[in-house]
């Protein structure tokens, strides 16, 4: 049995991560805006609040709050910018900071980071994302790299996700089909797709990969047809 920390668990691939993890056997803890019902679950905004403590090891961590500000470019202001980096990028920063001890009295541990596609992939209306999400990767190689060899980073580049966050840009059949379409695999990833492939980055199934960008994205990245 280990114990991970999840950030962001409420609802989207961290609710769907805490799941797989305590089907397994898992002791997760979380940490959300708005407390649970149980005293693994802990309240705080990571942006600006101090986080809490958290006493003994953690075998993981992943950090899973996001954005999807979709806007031309003369249309963001720094503001935009701004908000997208804190959400993504400061505030891992923020949790990493305040859990390495714990990540450290674990024997081994890893942790999980999110990007998107979008930080490697030209698409039009995710500058201020893709820039976001381009330093996420960047964090993620370099912390893999200080960190080595007792604490593992990696990072999951998703595509378009059915999730809570994603819900506008798939709310009506049409904008369904057009996304499935635009993927090779024909279909839009959900919730558990992503996750799955979170448990495995964060167990020793993968003891042997750090510093990774790992893409759950139909196949958009990498084939077309």
């Amino acid at each position: 049995m280990k114990r991970y920390l999840i950030v962001g668990s409420r609802t989207g691939i961290g609710q769907a991560l805490q799941v797989d993890l305590e089907r397994d056997g898992h002791v997760v803890l979380t940490i959300n805006r708005t407390a649970g019902m149980t005293t693994n679950d802990f309240s705080a905004d990571v942006v600006a609040d101090p986080l809490p403590t958290i006493d003994g090891p953690l075998d993981g961590l992943a950090y899973c709050p996001g954005s999807i500000n979709l806007k031309p470019f003369t249309g963001l202001k720094t503001d935009d910018f701004l908000a997208d980096y804190n959400v993504n990028v400061m505030g891992a920063v923020r949790v990493l900071q305040h859990y390495q001890r714990n990540l450290k009295q674990a024997p081994k541990a890893a942790v999980v980071l999110f990007s998107t596609v979008a930080a490697q992939m030209g698409m039009p209306y995710h500058a201020s994302i893709a820039a976001a999400k381009g330093a996420v990767e960047g964090l993620a190689r370099s912390l893999a790299a200080e960190w080595a060899p007792h604490i593992r980073v990696n990072c999951i580049a998703p595509s378009l996700t059915d999730t809570p966050l994603a819900a506008r840009l798939l709310n009506t059949d049409a904008k369904r089909a057009a996304a499935a379409d635009r993927h090779p695999l024909k279909t839009v990833g959900n919730s558990k797709h992503v996750a799955a492939l979170a448990k495995l980055l964060l167990t020793e199934a993968t003891s042997f990969v750090t510093g990774q960008v790992w893409y759950a994205d139909g196949g958009i990245s990498s084939v077309k047809l």
